[in-house]
């Protein structure tokens, strides 16, 4: 009797064991997601505050550029396309990603095409509220790469923990899969050629 009793403690023992192992892999990656999911809202509110701040950029220089209108309808056509997609954090994939990443880069194609455009303006040039815009644009531009970066930095140890084995067996048991990780926009590597 005394020896089943050792054994079933023994086995009690184990079993208690894999269960905390187990739960704590999982309960680790659990908070770790969140944290993903809270740079990836993070990085919605700085791409956001960019949205919001365009139309009031594009109402300043309309005053002012009026024959600019392609230029102007290209901003707001890419602020659109880049509002409509929505990723959930939780399930983004590495094409959502990248159709979200390229949607954004159309933004700032757009805005960087505006802002060159303006130089022809000096009256515009001068005016306060609209170096204001652009300072705000500017002071956002960085917003969002502090947010994309805080996301890739976020993702990382989220990937660690479900790759490392043994909890990429668990990981895979639970249905936890790799998070994408922000990249460069295609072109990015190459100077931005700006025409006055």
């Amino acid at each position: 009797m005394k020896k089943g009793l050792i054994i079933l403690g023994v086995v009690a023992v184990i079993v208690i064991g894999l269960y905390s192992w187990a739960s704590g892999i999982y309960n680790t990656a659990v908070t770790l997601d969140q944290d993903v999911k809270e740079s990836w809202g993070n990085v919605n509110t700085a791409y956001q505050r960019r949205n919001d701040l365009i139309p009031n950029l594009v109402n300043t220089v309309k005053g002012y550029a009026a024959h600019e209108k392609s230029t102007l309808t290209a901003v707001i056509e890419a602020r659109a396309k880049a509002t409509g997609i929505t990723i959930d954090p939780s399930n983004v994939t590495p094409e959502q990603l990248a159709a979200f990443n390229s949607a954004q880069s159309g933004v700032s194609s757009s805005l960087s095409k505006l802002l060159v455009s303006v130089e022809q303006y000096p009256n515009l040039k001068a005016d306060a509220s609209f170096m204001k815009l652009q300072d705000e644009l500017a002071s956002t531009e960085n917003q969002i790469l502090t947010a994309r970066t805080r996301f890739n930095e976020a993702v990382k140890p989220y990937n660690n923990n479900i790759n490392t084995f043994p909890r990429n067996i668990l990981a895979g048991m639970y249905g936890l899969k790799e998070k994408p990780y922000f990249e460069a926009s295609t072109g990015a590597d190459k100077p931005v050629e700006v025409k006055f």
